[in-house]
C-alpha cells in the first residue's frame, strides 16, 4: 500500500523537488500551496498556510479520497531581510506567520488522523540559520529556530500515538527562494554593512545545492525506522552546527559576524 504524503510550498524549490522524490519512491503525494498546478501525477490542492480553515479543508479533502495520511512535509515559507530597527511590524508578523504560524496551521490540521491511524511522520522545513542566527536575517533565523523547539517539544508529545516529528536544516540552496526574498534596505545609511552582508547571503546561496540534495535527507527522514530529531543538509552545514555546539556563543557569534560584515 503506498503511504500517503503532504508538501507544502510543493510547487517549487525544494518542495517540488520533495514532492517529486517521494513520488518516484513510492508515495501518493498531494502538493498544497497557493498557486500551482498537477504535475507528474502530483495532485495540487490549493491551501494557504496561514489561514487555518484553508489548511484543514485541504487536509479533509486528502483524508476524504485516501483514508489516512503518512506524511506531512511543511516547507511552505519566504525570506525577508533588513536591520531590526527599520524592520517593518508588518513584515516580521508576515515573516512568522507564514514560517512559523504556517507550520503549526498544518501540524494542526494532521494530527487527529495521525492520531486516530496510531502512525505519521511529520518533518519541518527548518534552517542551519535556526542554531547559528544571520544577521539581517533575523527574523528568519527566529522563525526556523522556532520551528526547531516546536519540532522538539512536538516530538515528545506525539510519541505515545507512533507519530515521529523531525526537523531538516539545509544551508545555502540554488532556488528561487533568493530572488522572492523581501529585501529592506532602509537603514543601510547607518548600518553600513547591509547591503554587503545580503549580497554575500544571496551568493551563497545562489552558488550553493541544489533542491535535490534537501528532497534526498527528507526521503531519508521519511522513510528512516525512527528519524532523527534534526538532519543537517550538507557536510559543510554539519561542521558548522558542530562548532556551533562546541564553542562559546559569544564567539560563534563574532565569526558570523565577521563573514557578513
Amino acid at each position: 500500500m503506498k503511504k500517503i504524503a503532504i508538501v507544502t510550498g510543493g510547487s517549487s524549490g525544494i518542495g517540488k523537488a520533495a514532492a517529486l522524490m517521494l513520488y518516484e519512491n513510492g508515495y501518493t503525494v498531494y502538493e498544497f500551496s497557493r498557486r500551482g498546478e498537477d504535475y507528474s501525477d502530483i495532485a495540487h490542492i490549493t491551501a494557504n498556510v496561514t489561514d487555518p480553515a484553508s489548511i484543514a479543508a485541504a487536509a479533509a479533502k486528502v483524508i476524504e479520497k485516501e483514508g489516512r495520511i503518512d506524511l506531512l512535509v511543511n516547507n511552505a515559507g519566504f525570506g525577508i531581510s533588513g536591520p531590526v530597527e527599520f524592520t517593518d511590524s508588518s513584515d516580521a508578523h508576515a515573516q512568522l506567520e507564514v514560517n512559523f504560524y504556517g507550520v503549526f496551521n498544518c501540524i494542526q490540521a494532521v494530527l487527529p488522523q495521525m492520531r486516530a491511524q496510531a502512525s505519521g511522520r511529520i518533518i519541518n522545513l527548518s534552517s542551519v540559520a535556526a542554531p547559528i542566527a544571520i544577521p539581517y536575517q533575523s527574523f528568519y533565523s527566529a522563525a526556523k529556530a522556532a520551528i526547531n523547539s516546536l519540532t522538539l517539544a512536538l516530538r515528545n508529545e506525539v510519541r505515545p500515538f507512533g507519530i515521529q516529528v523531525c526537523a531538516v536544516q539545509p544551508g545555502d540552496i540554488r532556488t528561487g527562494f533568493t530572488a522572492a526574498r523581501k529585501k529592506s534596505h532602509a537603514g543601510s545609511h547607518i548600518y553600513k554593512s547591509l547591503d554587503h552582508a545580503v549580497a554575500v547571503m544571496e551568493h551563497d546561496e545562489q552558488n550553493g545545492m541544489a533542491p535535490e540534495a534537501v528532497a534526498k535527507v527528507i526521503l531519508k527522514a521519511a522513510n528512516a525506522k525512527k528519524c532523527w530529531a534534526l538532519y543537517t543538509v550538507g557536510a559543510q552545514y554539519k561542521l558548522f552546527t558542530l562548532i556551533n555546539k562546541l564553542l562559546p556563543a559569544t564567539t560563534v557569534n563574532w565569526l558570523v559576524g565577521k563573514i557578513y560584515r
